[in-house]
């Protein structure tokens, strides 16, 4: 078991739910988020007064997937996200000790689904 967390422009979570959706992944949490990478921000005046914005904003995306599904929920978050341009986002795979289904007790593989 794998937890995958991705952040991505959050004009682009559309078309990676789409994605994920062709991909036969349709569980997943979303966050709205505030980063910076290599983007580094911008320049903003407001009122006369020179503002820098450095924190983006950003979706987080969290998704537990069981072995067999780990490389194709990755190709489908970056088929859904990529523009070829910086600031595209990351993602994270991490591995998933212990999942439990609150509602049955069911532990593991099938917890996931």
């Amino acid at each position: 078991m794998k937890l995958i967390i991705a952040y991505i422009q959050p004009e682009k979570l559309n078309d990676v739910k789409q994605a994920l959706y062709a991909a036969e992944v349709y569980k997943m949490s979303v966050t709205n988020a505030l980063g910076c990478g290599q983007q580094k921000g911008y320049h903003e005046t407001y009122r006369g007064v020179d503002i820098e914005v450095n924190l983006l904003k950003k979706v987080r995306l969290e998704i537990a997937v069981n072995e067999a599904f780990v490389q194709p929920t990755i190709d489908a978050i970056i088929r859904g996200a990529r523009t070829d341009r910086i600031g595209d986002g990351k993602i994270f795979v991490l591995p998933l000790e212990r999942c439990i289904r609150i509602r049955t007790g069911e532990e593991g593989n099938e917890a996931i689904g």
